[in-house]
């Protein structure tokens, strides 16, 4: 099987190629708009800015990829609200041309969602619940979700929830390297403690990806961790297995940030559509900040 990889240098992306890469019977076609720096061998690369269509169409048609797994977005929640067109041409446009390269190629396509495209009212939801994004990121991906339920091809819809992990190079943070390097740094930090997320290991949504682009699953799948966490309890869990200084950590409501985005008070995902169907198997919370340690490690 050929899969091709868009936005290999993400968090999802780096972990989706070394998944990939020890796959056997799988050919991993890695792309991005600049060559991974630890790429594996045994991946092809090929370059790509998701924003040109004719790009696009070119590296998919060339790669004849059997799926097509689309990591690359703008993901910068508040980024996203302050530069709206630059958002829209990489997760509204970057989908379109995304989908265009599939159905000349009779690619399936997994598309990576999120679960800011519903308007935390309640929580934890189910691949059934109605969308209302609160904020311009989410409108973003909503319209990447009509765009590919629109199309004619085959597709499968991944949606995932505050997704953490570490990557040799850490050029992209999230909020458990946040919460451990600010403790180590003897920082007092204001966590969040009036939302609510079911946080995702990063390999655990790679598995998710991979085992619905092996299966060629259709539909909308739920793809996170399983415990309902806030940012606080996730800092003083995090704090507590790095054996870090918890009283640095103070609760804080979120109405005291200001933040261009809104965020949605209450996510968290029901995954059991996805253990079921795809055989998905996420780790606990300590689980993956034991799997994040072992890679700090090395």
């Amino acid at each position: 099987m050929r899969i091709l990889i868009t936005g290999a240098n993400g968090l999802l992306g780096y972990k989706l190629v070394q998944l990939l890469a020890g796959k056997a019977g799988v050919t991993t076609i890695a792309t991005a708009r600049k060559k991974p720096a630890d790429l594996p061998t045994a991946v092809r690369f090929a370059e790509l800015d998701i924003t040109s269509k004719g790009q696009t169409l070119h590296v998919i048609a060339s790669a004849k990829p059997d799926v097509v797994i689309h990591a690359a977005a703008m993901t910068q929640v508040d980024q996203c609200e302050t530069e709206r067109e630059k958002c829209w041409n990489a997760n509204v446009h970057g989908v379109e041309y995304v989908l265009n390269a599939c159905a000349q190629t009779n690619a399936h396509l997994v598309y990576v969602s999120t679960d800011f495209i519903f308007d935390g009212s309640h929580g934890p939801l189910d691949e059934t619940a109605v969308p209302n994004p609160v904020n311009y990121y989410g409108e973003s991906k909503l319209a990447g979700e009509r765009l590919v339920q629109q199309s004619k091809i085959s597709w499968a819809i991944l949606r995932t929830v505050l997704v953490y992990g570490a990557t040799p190079d850490m050029s992209r943070s999230n909020i458990v390297l946040w919460v451990k390097k600010s403790l180590e740094e003897g920082k007092q930090i204001n966590v969040v403690n009036d939302q609510w997320r079911t946080p995702t290991l990063a390999e655990d949504l790679a598995m998710g990806c991979y085992l619905a682009a092996t299966q060629k699953a259709t539909g909308i799948y739920h793809i996170s961790g399983s415990e309902m966490m806030t940012p606080y309890d996730i800092a003083m869990a995090t704090a507590r297995f790095f054996k870090l200084d918890p009283s640095l950590i103070k609760p804080a409501d979120s109405s005291t940030f200001t933040q261009p985005a809104k965020r949605p008070p209450k996510t968290g995902f029901i995954i059991s559509k996805a253990v079921h169907d795809l055989g998905y198997k996420p780790h606990t919370f300590t689980e993956g900040l034991a799997v994040l340690a072992a890679q700090l490690h090395r």
